[in-house]
């Protein structure tokens, strides 16, 4: 699955080239949080949170290989808008985390299928090996700074509510990852296991622009900002 940095890396990217504005959020803490909220209660990036709850719940895919979370259900379930017509900061943050994971591990299972690379334990290793060296490559500063409004949005999320202490502990988490992105940094090209060097750059392109097309269409009113994009 993408790592933090990575999906830190994509709202820098956002916020940089398109603007909060352009993109209907409101409260930018708020979407980096919700880009990190579905892996809160999974249990491996938030030490010790006060639940856990299964993957195939938060990502709504199956904890194989290497899932595709199916972003279009949280979509449907999830995103309905108030009565001024918003959706809240970290709803739209947690569908476009759905959404990243859901590319970037389609193209790696296109991937290997089109090479021939049979799936399992090795090849998985070999995976997230690469998108960890990956992520090491990207500049990130980001780290939320958690208010009311956070707390409020994070307590509101529909799918499950976020405990402020969760969330104080995914800041605290993020700021860990944004030092080690820094003091281990990959500089040039590194040397994958697997992936080829133009896979990231053009699938980390294209979450880019899948994720902007989403949120634009929402900041223009499009009730069907969410529903999954064709190939």
């Amino acid at each position: 699955m993408p790592s933090w940095n990575i999906h830190t890396a994509h709202v820098e990217r956002l916020l940089r080239d398109e603007g909060a504005a352009a993109l209907g959020v409101r409260n930018v803490d708020a979407f980096l949080v919700g880009n990190l909220a579905p892996d809160i209660y999974v249990g491996y990036m938030v030490p010790n949170p006060t639940k856990k709850i299964a993957y195939r719940e938060t990502h709504f895919a199956d904890p194989g290989f290497v899932p595709e979370p199916r972003y279009g259900e949280f979509f449907e379930r999830f995103c309905t808008p108030d009565a001024q017509g918003h959706v809240s900061d970290v709803v739209l943050g947690a569908w476009a985390h759905l959404m990243a994971d859901n590319v970037y591990n389609h193209r790696n299972n296109a991937f290997i299928d089109a090479h021939g690379i049979l799936p399992g334990e090795e090849t998985r290793v070999r995976k997230q090996g690469d998108f960890d060296l990956f992520g090491r490559t990207l500049d990130i500063s980001l780290v939320p700074r958690i208010d009311a409004d956070v707390v409020a949005q994070c307590a509101a999320f529909p799918q499950y509510a976020i405990e402020e202490r969760d969330v104080r502990a995914t800041a605290e988490s993020l700021a860990r990852i944004v030092a080690d992105n820094a003091a281990r940094h990959v500089y040039g090209t590194p040397a994958y296991s697997m992936l080829p060097v133009d896979f990231f750059a053009t699938t980390f392109d294209e979450v880019h622009e899948r994720i902007c097309r989403g949120l634009k269409a929402y900041a223009a009113g499009d009730p069907a900002w969410g529903v999954p994009q064709p190939w």
